[in-house]
């Protein structure tokens, strides 16, 4: 009881839930408003547990990840103001700055002239609530009968295998003590079906919610969030488990599946805010947006740069965090469309592929580059006849990147447990390169398949005692993928000067910044640089290459 409770102020203090005026019904739209600032906040940056629980506090000390005013909830004298004008505020954005609304479109000019509101986030409607559907696609008619039955593993073994989990489960990783975050359309009977039974009886469900319904339960709409669960914390001994069998884990609903609105990117964000409030390690999203319900709030492909659609940024941000964030590269590898969705652009998260059992690249897996030349998807792993639950309690199986992102979700999950000094962004680094295509990474498999074995040797190697003083990551970069700098004689977070010059010397890039921190070098020229990092005491030098 005192665990709701304590979700129960944490939703309070970080969304403000409740509306205010009734609003004409006919004319009725959601809106995501943007304030200017945070000024005159009753929070501060050196108290975060009033807006952060406790483990997110440490999960961003343990990688020494400063408190930013970025993630200080929004001015409640705001919030308030907005309700007085007649609008009903649904949510509140602390990494956007941002009310999620709903309003009459006759008040909204009222409400954009308000002298601490912006303007809008896309500067349209983001959600017709009249013409909003109710309706759940049931995703089991995604799925098929699978009947092979192997011991142990049961018809998971070739999945888990393939990525080295039996190594991991046998060095006694399966997850614990980690917590695990999921965004989906819905875990339809999750807390019914046998092989996640475990799951509720040993109360390793920490916090569920759901976004679009505004509500505490999220059994009862789609089942395409139970599917991926269950990839990645099923448990049948001897017929089906997930890699992450023994972790913790938080169900959110963000999508709804019956229509495509762009407030759904809203609802990521405002998942992945919560994630990153309750403490979770690792999240999954199994989700992408391209097209739209609406063709005039369609993405395009020059979107897809990680910097302009909202879901992407809110991605970025959660990386940032400090969190592993894994997402679906996407289903449209046979359409005209081809190429990955948002968030799968973003620089900061691990975007998933999707391959059959004998490692051929799936003819519907989305693929790279983004537009911006960085290199997608990052990893593969089995999305053909992936073994997973179905809402009847059998074993099925299933096609999609939406089920190999949570294979490598739960791989990375239990990476983390057995590495825990790592950042996010070394285990994002150390999988990577695991890869089974690490020495020559293509648009359609990125770095290939992962593997536990190789990501722990790489992170010995990178990160461990015989690490290099200062290492950057990746190397070689490639388009405007940000590089990532650690140096171990160093505390994490210590201001240090970064200077990139050319092989003659000339200065290319200069900045102060914290140790561990990611970085772009604008405009670059492909070649060899030197990269020197200096504090009052040390300076060092390392080279990297510009591909």
């Amino acid at each position: 009881m005192e665990r709701n409770r304590w979700l129960v102020g944490l939703l309070v203090l970080s969304m403000w839930l409740v509306g205010a005026r009734p609003i004409q019904a006919q004319r009725l739209g959601q809106y995501l408003l943007l304030f200017r600032d945070k000024a005159n906040t009753p929070f501060t940056t050196g108290q975060p547990t009033q807006f952060l629980s406790a483990r997110s506090v440490a999960r961003r000390q343990r990688q020494g990840l400063p408190i930013t005013s970025r993630d200080l909830p929004v001015t409640p004298a705001y919030v308030q103001g907005l309700r007085q004008a007649g609008a009903r505020v649904l949510y509140t954005s602390r990494w956007l700055n941002a009310a999620l609304v709903e309003a009459n479109s006759a008040l909204l000019p009222t409400l954009l002239a308000l002298p601490y509101v912006q303007g809008l986030e896309t500067g349209r409607v983001l959600n017709n609530v009249n013409a909003r559907q109710n309706a759940s696609v049931d995703a089991q008619q995604r799925t098929q009968k699978f009947s092979e039955t192997i011991p142990s593993y049961g018809q998971a073994d070739f999945q888990l295998r393939q990525l080295g989990v039996d190594q991991m489960h046998a060095q006694g990783f399966r997850g614990e003590g980690m917590l695990v975050g999921i965004l989906d359309a819905g875990f339809l009977r999750a807390n019914q079906v046998p092989f996640l039974q475990n799951l509720f009886a040993e109360q390793r469900i920490v916090a569920t919610y759901d976004f679009a319904d505004r509500e505490a339960d999220v059994y009862d709409d789609d089942t395409h969030g139970l599917n991926v669960l269950s990839v990645m914390a099923g448990e049948l001994p001897n017929q089906f488990y997930g890699p992450a069998f023994k972790a913790s884990y938080v169900l959110l609903r963000t999508e709804v599946a019956a229509t495509e609105n762009p407030v759904e990117e809203a609802y990521w964000l405002l998942g992945a805010e919560y994630a990153d409030s309750v403490g979770v390690d690792v999240l999954n999203s199994s989700l992408g947006y391209t097209t739209f319900d609406n063709p005039a709030d369609n993405h395009t492909y020059a979107d897809l740069t990680g910097t302009r659609t909202l879901v992407s940024r809110a991605a970025t941000w959660a990386g940032e965090a400090g969190i592993v964030v894994v997402n679906s590269a996407g289903n449209e590898g046979n359409s005209a469309w081809r190429y990955i969705g948002a968030p799968a652009d973003s620089p900061s998260i691990l975007s998933i592929g999707a391959i059959d059992r004998t490692e051929q690249l799936a003819g519907f897996s989305s693929i790279g580059p983004t537009p911006n030349g960085r290199l997608k998807p990052d990893l593969v792993a089995l999305g053909v006849g992936t073994v997973l639950g179905s809402p009847n309690g059998t074993i099925v199986s299933g096609n999609g990147t939406s089920f190999s992102s949570p294979l490598v979700a739960a791989l990375a999950t239990g990476f983390w447990q057995a590495n825990p000094r790592l950042t996010a962004a070394q285990v994002r680094e150390s999988l990577r390169l695991s890869g089974s295509q690490a020495s020559s990474p293509n648009p359609f498999y990125g770095y290939g398949i992962p593997s536990f074995n190789r990501a722990t040797a790489i992170a010995r190697s990178h990160y461990g005692a015989d690490a290099p003083a200062v290492s950057v990551y990746p190397n070689p970069v490639s388009g405007l993928d940000p590089l990532n700098v650690f140096w171990s004689e160093t505390d994490p977070g210590q201001e240090a000067t970064i200077r990139v010059t050319d092989l003659t010397g000339r200065l290319v890039y200069q900045e102060r910044l914290l140790s561990g921190q990611s970085f772009s070098v604008p405009f670059m020229e492909r070649g060899l640089y030197l990269l020197t990092m200096t504090t009052n005491t040390k300076s060092r030098t390392v080279k990297y290459l510009r591909l």
